[in-house]
């Protein structure tokens, strides 16, 4: 089992936190989307969208998020057991789904200065531009992701767009409080794929200095936070890049790497 992804990516965190959580065996594949990686012919002939994660079982491929951690529980109950070992039941999954209709993208963008946004822009359609005369049988699948590159930029420009964003995770955290008012967890007492998917929504915050804004207005969320911060997984998947002096390694890292591919045209 390989899955590629990298430790910027929302997604890709969920599904590693369930793969940790799960005991789950795989061959890690890191793809930096911000370098434009994911733009490769041979990750994009895979995946034409370009998107994280992407996990592969022999010649089972599946880019959904949801359906890649239902499948994770399903390997777990074959491979790992059935002790202690259980499929999401449905409320489970109805917030899984509830927690992924949530956008981060355009939220993220508006809050990252525009010199760095517009410079990394600059860069991926440069990146997609080289791919795209490496690759010309590809070329009309590069071109749809030149053109969503363009439209990104636009979109950003009408504060609309940023607004309902904004509005829909208010609405998101305000939900998850109110339920943190009766369990621990968000379904019971117990962690489930549910935590795995909304874990990764607060460290986004966190990353983007929007904590005291977002998640230390809410008590709940608050105790929430200290909570699955404690757990291994966390700790592996997140922690490992983003706490601390760790976040900044983590950025300038690949920034570096891209103001040098682009320095030398490269």
């Amino acid at each position: 089992m390989q899955l590629y992804h990298h430790p910027f990516s929302l997604d890709s965190q969920k599904v590693r936190l369930a793969l940790e959580e799960k005991g789950v065996d795989y061959t890690s594949f890191h793809v930096n989307p911000v370098t434009g990686k994911n733009m490769d012919s041979s990750f994009f002939r895979m995946n034409s969208s370009a998107k994280l994660p992407v996990f592969k079982n022999g010649s089972h491929i599946i880019f959904d998020t949801i359906e890649i951690i239902l499948y994770i529980e399903r390997i777990a109950v074959v491979t790992v057991g059935n002790n202690g070992i259980a499929f999401s039941s449905e409320e489970v999954i109805e917030w899984m789904h509830k927690i992924q209709e949530w956008n981060p993208k355009y939220f993220t963008l508006s809050h990252i200065p525009n010199k760095y946004r517009l410079f990394v822009s600059k860069f991926i359609r440069k990146v997609v531009i080289a791919r795209m005369a490496e690759s010309p049988d590809l070329a009309s699948a590069y071109h749809c992701k030149l053109r969503e590159a363009y439209e990104t930029e636009e979109k950003l420009k009408n504060p609309d767009v940023v607004s309902r964003s904004k509005e829909h995770l208010v609405k998101l955290l305000d939900e998850v409080e109110t339920k943190l008012n009766e369990t621990t967890y968000l379904v019971g007492e117990e962690f489930t794929m549910a935590d795995v998917m909304f874990i990764p929504v607060l460290a986004r915050l966190v990353l983007l200095d929007l904590e005291d804004e977002y998640i230390n207005s809410r008590p709940n969320i608050a105790e929430y936070w200290g909570l699955v911060q404690q757990r291994p997984s966390y700790k592996k998947v997140i922690g490992k890049y983003f706490n601390g002096w760790r976040k900044r390694k983590t950025l300038m890292k690949t920034c570096a790497h891209s103001c040098s591919a682009s320095g030398f045209g490269r």
